[in-house]
């Protein structure tokens, strides 16, 4: 399983916008050049957040993103969730009920590797859910923070 690289760029845009809470909408133009990313490629990522929810869109000239509910609110699991699907990752196919190994083999109970991997996504989900925005906003150093309010206020 991997994530595509638009989660990263999601939650670092979340991150952004909750520092600039309050500042009114930041534009796809101003995101994506912080972050040196194709606008098309972002406004993407960005339109999925806020059709969940997670970020409000205006439209027009001073239009933009910005965070739909406090930072406090929104998990890294609502960030996936609304880029990558909500789709469990692994799926149990049941192939130890196929080919030679099958014959004459009972299976009563579920299988132990889906179980496994049940269990492990479910860890997975749970810490994702259980981390937020602020959360990353709190542990970003400060420097990082000042220099997206020195952008926000350049006009960047």
């Amino acid at each position: 399983m991997r994530l595509g690289e638009g989660v990263e760029w999601g939650l670092h845009c979340c991150v952004t916008l909750g520092w600039l809470e309050g500042e009114g909408p930041v534009s796809i133009r101003r995101l994506a050049a912080w972050f040196d990313l194709p606008q098309e490629y972002l406004k993407k990522r960005l339109q999925a957040l806020a059709r969940a929810g997670i970020l409000t869109s205006t439209p027009g000239a001073r239009g933009g993103f910005a965070l739909a509910r406090p930072p406090e609110r929104i998990t890294l699991m609502d960030v996936v969730a609304a880029l990558e699907g909500g789709e469990e990752f692994f799926r149990c196919e049941e192939i130890r009920q196929r080919g030679a190994g099958a014959v004459g083999a009972r299976f009563d109970g579920p299988c132990g590797i889906a179980a496994a991997m049940r269990r492990a996504e479910l860890a997975w989900r749970r810490e994702l859910a259980a981390q937020t925005v602020a959360d990353l906003m709190a542990g970003s150093p400060a420097s990082a923070e000042r220099a997206r309010r020195n952008y926000a206020r350049l006009g960047g």
